[in-house]
């Protein structure tokens, strides 16, 4: 038996030790934004912004998109999806969790775990985001990692031609709730352009706290006081003006408890 607690405490501490090693980069502790002169901010708490400095998992993945083609039109009802993944271990554990995600007209994700499935959709264009995650069900975010299409179902228009890059977000899902000791993360990928070379950056609200960020990374906020939090995360350019594609800004709701 003390043999047993021993071995217990000594796996605590280790996994204590190795959550501790994790060191913190880019961190910003933000108070509420003042909405107008009535507004008590000091009673309110501030919160901290950072992410994790991590090695990506999996960069040379490839996911490939078989079907839709671009543009392609499909009846309404079960519509074809087919994936090609290389230099990912998704078939090792596709029966025990989900690796590859799909997003559609930016709601929240769905998990497969086949490359090929059907959905049913109704008349409508779409445009799909599918992506890899890592251990932690983030998205990989290294070119080839991810993959879009545009797609039409019945009687639709395409979408009207844009070469503005646009936002998918894989973090915060919609209603998700999450404790008041854990970390609200906000993972996205930014797809049609390169945050470095286009001059962008994305803007974090999580209620009336701000962040922004010039690259693609999981964004953990601490702190969080219990609530209901409108998480708004939008794509801008250098000079803070939003892009103007259908796509350039999401929206989720998420409760503190």
């Amino acid at each position: 038996m003390k043999k047993n607690l021993f071995a217990l405490m000594i796996l605590g501490i280790l996994v204590f030790s190795c959550s501790e090693n994790r060191k913190k980069i880019n961190e910003q502790v933000v108070g509420p934004a003042q909405i107008d002169s009535a507004t008590v901010v000091s009673t309110r708490p501030n919160v901290a912004f950072f992410q994790y400095e991590e090695l990506p998992d999996y960069p040379d993945a490839i996911l490939e998109l078989y079907t839709p083609l671009g543009n392609q039109i499909f009846k309404p009802g079960k519509v074809p999806f087919e994936f090609n993944i290389k230099n990912y271990p998704f078939e090792e554990e596709a029966s025990n969790r989900f690796k590859l995600f799909m997003v559609l007209n930016n709601n929240d994700p769905i998990g497969y775990r086949s490359p090929i499935f059907q959905q049913e959709l109704e008349e409508g264009t779409y445009r799909v985001v599918a992506f890899l995650v890592d251990e932690s069900g983030f998205a990989l975010k290294n070119f080839g990692n991810y993959v879009d299409r545009d797609f039409q179902v019945g009687d639709s228009r395409p979408f009207p031609y844009s070469s503005e890059p646009y936002l998918a977000v894989n973090f915060p899902r919609n209603q998700q709730i999450v404790e008041e000791d854990d970390e609200l993360v906000i993972d996205f990928l930014v797809l049609g352009g390169d945050m470095k070379l286009d001059g962008l950056k994305v803007k974090i609200e999580v209620g009336d706290y701000l962040y922004e960020i010039d690259h693609m990374a999981p964004v953990r906020v601490d702190n969080l006081p219990s609530g209901e939090y409108q998480v708004k995360i939008s794509l801008l350019r250098k000079d803070g003006t939003e892009l103007e594609g259908p796509f350039s800004s999401v929206s989720k709701t998420v409760f503190v408890r």
